[in-house]
């Protein structure tokens, strides 16, 4: 009963913090998997999100070419969106008491909602949109892109996820204009 009681907003954030500390890597992972969630989350960082839209907008023609666009205009908006939330809820990051530490270096202070889970989104949503045939694989990557994010300690699972709608309708939202 009294969980009925507790304001909607406590109990996901409750939620959250639970499955975070389900999730997130200890300090004893083995190397070899921190190594490999390294890689993944950084197909989500700035560097790997803009070359996947700048290099085809460069060098592609027809439909690559249009998807790259697509890709482009939404990670741009998806990413102004992100900060501009990130500021005025200002929810602060895992903290170490929680997961010992993070395990790779954290951009910014703010943890809501995740900018690389956001960015990944935005390229593969657009990408799957324009070339369905790749639509499965690059939305697959994007989520566990997202989920890098919280095994390596930097965010917690609703970070992710609302990033990751951000970035969908985004996508969806210049899709529409075209």
């Amino acid at each position: 009963m009294a969980s009925v009681r507790m304001p909607l907003l406590m109990r996901l954030e409750a939620r959250d913090h639970a499955l975070f500390s389900r999730w997130a890597l200890s300090d004893a992972a083995a190397p070899s998997s921190l190594r490999r969630w390294l890689v993944v989350t950084h197909l989500g960082g700035a560097t790997s999100a803009i070359l996947a839209v700048l290099l085809p907008l460069l060098l592609a023609e027809g439909s690559l070419h249009a998807a790259a666009a697509l890709g482009a205009w939404s990670l741009a908006i998806s990413h102004l969106v992100v900060q501009v939330m990130k500021r005025a809820v200002g929810r602060p990051r895992p903290t170490p008491t929680q997961q010992g530490h993070s395990l790779v270096s954290i951009p910014d202070r703010f943890s809501f909602p995740s900018g690389h889970a956001c960015a990944a989104m935005s390229v593969a949503f657009a990408y799957g949109l324009s070339l369905p045939a790749l639509a499965l694989p690059l939305t697959l990557l994007a989520v566990v892109v997202g989920m890098s994010r919280v095994r390596l300690g930097v965010h917690y699972p609703g970070d992710v996820l609302v990033g990751q709608v951000i970035a969908i309708g985004t996508v969806l939202g210049f899709w529409s204009l075209a």
